[in-house]
């Protein structure tokens, strides 16, 4: 990497986090909704967890469904088509040290987005959305900063 910037845009993304069930499905649901098919994109997780039906209720809000998502881990993702990806975008310590340590062995570049873990979150339903819905939003504003020069404008 050049100071400032990746020498290049990537063409194959990785979104993880700890459980592939929250964070890095909402992320890669958002990704695809921005880029379609003009970049590659995927999810995993550390560990494997079961999709949050929050997390698919806020994505439904705007239209993108994420209901059919089924959690993997960095493992499964590998054995069933390889990780060849330019970037991967970790969401949750565990998946940033995961990242580091495939990177040993694979070429590709290594972002840190600290997204907060919303999944313990109290209160009412509606607090429970909200906290859920400023998770999308940040992930949202996140990937328009981060590739939006090559956004397709579907937005």
């Amino acid at each position: 990497m050049i100071a400032g910037g990746p020498t290049r845009a990537p063409q194959a993304v990785l979104f993880a986090c700890e459980m592939n069930a929250v964070r890095s499905p909402m992320a890669l649901a958002l990704f695809r909704h921005y880029f379609g098919r003009s970049l590659y994109g995927e999810s995993a997780g550390v560990r494997k967890g079961e999709l949050d039906p929050f997390a698919a209720a806020v994505m439904e809000e705007i239209g993108l469904d994420i209901a059919k998502h089924r959690p993997h881990t960095f493992e499964e993702l590998e054995d069933a088509e390889g990780l060849n990806f330019d970037l991967i975008v970790t969401l949750s310590p565990p998946a940033h040290h995961r990242a580091l340590d495939l990177t040993r062995t694979l070429a590709a570049d290594v972002e840190y987005w600290p997204v907060p873990d919303v999944t313990n979150q109290g209160g009412s339903r509606e607090q429970i959305l909200d906290a859920y819905r400023s998770v999308r939003d940040i992930l949202a504003k996140r990937i328009r900063d981060r590739f939006g020069s090559i956004a397709r404008g579907n937005e």
